[in-house]
């Protein structure tokens, strides 16, 4: 499952560089989650699904749509729409497995252990391998792309936080359902005030449309809250340290970007960060 998730996650900046071309950001991400929201709802009415049964059942799961689709995909769509290469874009919202580990402990109680410290900082520093790039080729950043990208940052740190703490009780069913709507009702009115609106349904659209619609915001998202209710929310965000060099292997073999040393030093000290990370300590016998 955590390897599904990397490579899931990692495609969903791939397939917005794809899309975007062909429609403004709030445009597609409001398209997508209308989509995912009524399959999602379809599905939980099929199936005979729990819906929230409180009205703070329904503003928590609404939240966490908001946080960790309205608010952190759409940030990252603009970012790419700005011109932010998808391997940066990565990059930079790969810092919140560090976020959730000074945040878990005092808001789940959490106990972080010497050796994920360690995990984090290895995997920080191999963020910070692939990410400092010079010389021709070098990525463009602009203040939209950062400003976006730190939204988003701070969004799915706080979403995965609330979902650990307030939503492992929801049925995932209906629970997409609500957060899919609750995020398009926040986007969509964006997408009036700031966009055309206007869409090429092209091939390579609609191919990514689907991809991000069905395999993302059905699939991935479904395995990152069953991953939450299993684990720690530490452990789980550390998997998003292997994002980044995910998305810079495949921007290699699709888009022909080259990778240097440090990049490939940094994804090996991503790697080992994470296995410190998601390392569960052997219980003593006697």
């Amino acid at each position: 499952m955590p390897g599904v998730f990397v490579f899931l996650w990692s495609t969903g900046f791939i397939g917005a560089k794809y899309g975007l071309p062909y429609a403004e950001p709030f445009t597609f991400v409001s398209i997508r989650f209308a989509i995912a929201g009524s399959v999602f709802a379809a599905l939980a009415l099929i199936g005979g699904a729990v819906w929230p049964r409180t009205p703070r059942e329904w503003l928590n799961t609404a939240v966490v749509g908001v946080l960790l689709h309205g608010v952190y995909l759409t940030a990252v769509f603009i970012a790419i729409h700005r011109g932010t290469p998808a391997w940066v874009a990565a990059l930079l919202t790969g810092i919140h497995p560090l976020l959730t580990a000074l945040t878990a402990g005092w808001t789940l109680g959490e106990r972080i252990r010497p050796l994920q410290w360690l995990g984090f900082v290895l995997g920080l520093g191999g963020i910070g391998l692939i990410l400092w790039r010079t010389g021709p080729g070098g990525a463009a950043l602009t203040g939209i792309g950062l400003a976006a990208c730190t939204v988003g940052l701070f969004s799915l740190t706080s979403g995965t936080l609330f979902q650990k703490r307030f939503g492992a009780a929801t049925d995932l069913r209906s629970g997409q359902a609500v957060q899919q709507l609750a995020a398009f009702l926040v986007v969509l009115p964006c997408a009036f005030l700031f966009e055309t609106r206007e869409v090429q349904w092209t091939g390579e659209f609609i191919f990514a449309l689907a991809w991000l619609t069905g395999a993302l915001s059905m699939g991935m998202f479904t395995i990152l809250y069953t991953m939450i209710r299993k684990g720690a929310a530490s452990q789980v965000a550390s998997l998003f340290y292997l994002v980044p060099p995910t998305v810079a292997l495949e921007g290699f073999f699709l888009f022909g970007e080259s990778m240097t040393l440090k990049q490939i030093i940094g994804m090996m000290l991503a790697g080992v960060g994470v296995a410190l990370v998601t390392r569960t300590p052997k219980a003593r016998s006697g």
